[in-house]
């Protein structure tokens, strides 16, 4: 392990870091209010500790190995979750605890959206701004944007790539050179929230609104500067807007790639990940939709339509975002909708869950058991549109599907240690897990009203679910420490 080297890194990734204080530092002395100070130290602090890290080790130079890259990434999203959660320690408005700041800062760059905080609309804009761009800055990965840079550190980014980006096929690259795919990644993910932000304003919001939430769009956070989130512009406009750039954000970044490199939507077409994605979006909105209108939830039909697409499309692809309370609707919907989470998007977006590939390949593999039992001498293939898939592919989605059951059990058990109802925990847990946010019972509306160790145990999920699980969990095996 080379832990000059991690250290090194470590303290330049945290120096970067301290730069994100500086806009809603601006943001607080423009508009003259109290947590100004607040930025400060959290900028004097990142920046301090991030340089004292780097200064003893700053000459070490060394090649990553596997290990080292999930060292640096778990170790990574914890400090830039602890030192992220400075501000709203430090802020007169709001008024947080340790252990609640911790929550909302590890909630913002997991993407999860899930809040402790009551009373957005009265926050300060510093405040409002610093949690949008927390999610904006860990939608696509903090580390993946480092990675544009190790070449300027003397060392290989690929290991870093792998433990950071989403999906079970992590070899894929969209350039000969990493640094050239990170570059790549960010350049999209910049474009598009570019043209959200310019969508959103051109909708009728105020151009902070519309920044704040095109960068918690793009990411698939689900933060909004208002309690009433997208609901309060009440605008079927800006609803559509929102919809179309959460389904581009669930699917693919390589396929927006690709997308433009040939100038065709050939990409989205062909890809038999994407068009599932899209089915499934499809199924649960004609369910949601018919079920809303069976049972007359609303007096106007076309009301339902438009509730149930938005929540679906919100859902679906764990955003979180709302322009209704989905919790109160009538029969299954509720648990339909977090269901949906459980796949969550595609690999390779900035979405969470399991992703669509990995659901798709355990139905695959299902069927092929199938064709097995009844055909016991035949040899059986899987395929991704003409791709075939190699067993060890198949092998690992299995094994990823078994250890997430099994810590999602573990962590459900936790939660009701913390004398915490079925309902809330299962919602809950499933929510902070697949990075969605909104949840059921008693943190239906915020989880402020939830026990310390329950909010503790929920950011270990939020981590969990943004890593994959594997790539913390391997921290905690004795091998991996092994030379």
């Amino acid at each position: 392990m080379h832990f000059a080297a991690i250290g090194r890194i470590l303290g330049v990734l945290l120096m970067l870091f301290s730069i994100s204080h500086v806009p809603p530092l601006l943001i607080a002395l423009y508009d003259n209010g109290g947590s100004s100070s607040s930025f400060i130290w959290a900028f004097a602090i990142t920046l301090f500790t991030g340089f004292f890290l780097w200064l003893p080790v700053h000459h070490a130079r060394a090649d990553l190995r596997v290990r080292d890259g999930y060292l640096i990434t778990a170790l990574f999203w914890i400090v830039l979750g602890s030192f992220g959660a400075i501000p709203f320690m430090l802020s007169p408005s709001p008024n947080m605890g340790v252990v609640e700041s911790l929550f909302e800062a590890f909630s913002g760059l997991s993407t999860t959206g899930a809040t402790v905080l009551t009373g957005i609309d009265q926050l300060p804009r510093s405040i409002l701004y610093y949690r949008q761009q927390l999610q904006w800055l860990g939608g696509m990965g903090i580390v993946v944007l480092a990675v544009a840079i190790m070449p300027m550190l003397g060392v290989g980014g690929m290991q870093l790539y792998r433990t950071e980006m989403p999906g079970p096929l992590k070899d894929n690259k969209l350039s000969p050179r990493i640094a050239d795919t990170a570059k790549t990644l960010w350049l999209i993910y910049c474009a598009l929230t570019l043209l959200c932000a310019l969508a959103y304003w051109a909708a009728g919001m105020n151009l902070f609104d519309a920044i704040g939430h095109s960068f918690s769009t793009i990411a698939i956070g689900g933060f909004s500067t208002h309690d009433a989130s997208i609901g309060y512009f009440d605008s079927a406009l800006i609803e559509l807007i929102c919809m179309f750039f959460m389904a581009i954000s669930g699917m693919n970044f390589a396929l927006h790639f690709l997308a433009l490199r040939s100038r065709s939507l050939t990409a989205y077409l062909k890809d038999p990940e994407c068009q599932t994605y899209l089915k499934i979006l499809a199924a649960a909105f004609l369910i949601t939709a018919t079920v809303l209108m069976i049972y007359n939830h609303h007096d106007d039909p076309l009301l339902s339509i438009r509730y149930a697409a938005f929540e679906v499309v919100s859902v679906a692809t764990t955003t979180g975002f709302g322009i209704t309370d989905f919790s109160g609707w009538p029969s299954l919907l509720p648990f339909l909708l977090l269901y949906t989470t459980f796949i969550g998007a595609c690999a390779g977006s900035t979405g969470g869950g399991m992703k669509v590939m990995r659901v798709m390949l355990l139905y695959r593999q299902g069927q092929r058991e199938i064709q097995r039992l009844l055909h016991p001498n035949g040899v059986f293939t899987i395929k991704l549109g003409k791709r075939r898939v190699p067993d060890r592919v198949i092998e690992s989605v299995w094994g990823f599907f078994v250890v997430y059951m099994v810590t999602f059990f573990t962590l459900m058990l936790a939660l009701l240690a913390c004398e915490l109802d079925p309902i809330t925990a299962f919602s809950a847990l499933a929510s902070c897990m697949n990075n969605l946010g909104p949840a059921l019972g008693d943190a239906t509306a915020h989880y402020g009203n939830l026990p310390a160790a329950a909010q503790l145990i929920l950011s270990l999920a939020m981590i969990l679910g943004r890593l994959e699980i594997f790539s913390l969990l391997i921290l905690l095996s004795p091998a991996f420490w092994r030379y």
